[in-house]
């Protein structure tokens, strides 16, 4: 399979598994599980046929971990970043003492007013270090580094969770926690 193949099943991966399963009707589970079966099922009926060797690959070597199996490898869903109403029955987790977040300049006085706020996902997501939070922030223009102070939020009673592609969760950061540059 061509990168470029890749790529774009990770994006329609991303799209269904995340955002709009019954774009190709899906039924995700409770914490977001679907069988590989079925999905492959439901991909070939919607013009993005694959096998299980070309998703296994995209799950393995996808660059965020977008995704994860079952222990069997018979179910697949995303590790995080949904908007569809799922529970990834993460447990809370002590954060590190820092944690950082990529965005761009015109948004910066929206983010000083209000902090980070999940917006249409279940959480907002913080990143364990600068350069993949230049990463993040780089999808949308030019990245601008916001560094969290995780472990003062988590001592004032804010939970966190950690995603299975060490993406750091919580429901919202408040202004008071966050270095501007």
């Amino acid at each position: 399979m061509s990168n470029s193949k890749r790529d774009t099943l990770s994006r329609f991966l991303s799209y269904v598994l995340r955002h709009k399963p019954d774009a190709i009707g899906l039924s995700l589970d409770g914490q977001g599980w679907i069988s590989v079966e079925i999905l492959l099922e439901k991909l070939a009926a919607h013009n993005h046929a694959t096998t299980f060797a070309a998703l296994a690959h995209v799950v393995k070597n996808n660059e965020k971990q977008r995704f994860a199996f079952n222990a069997d490898r018979t179910m697949i869903r995303a590790s995080q970043g949904h908007s569809v109403g799922i529970d990834l029955g993460y447990s809370p987790r002590i954060p590190p003492k820092v944690l950082f977040h990529g965005t761009v300049a015109r948004f910066l006085s929206d983010i000083q007013r209000l902090g980070l706020t999940k917006q249409r996902r279940h959480h907002v997501h913080l990143s364990l270090d600068r350069k993949t939070a230049a990463k993040v922030g780089a999808r949308r223009g030019t990245p601008v580094i916001l560094e969290i102070a995780a472990a003062k939020m988590h001592a004032d009673g804010i939970e966190f969770f950690c995603s299975e592609n060490d993406v750091w969760l919580t429901d919202r950061v408040p202004p008071c926690y966050i270095v501007f540059p």
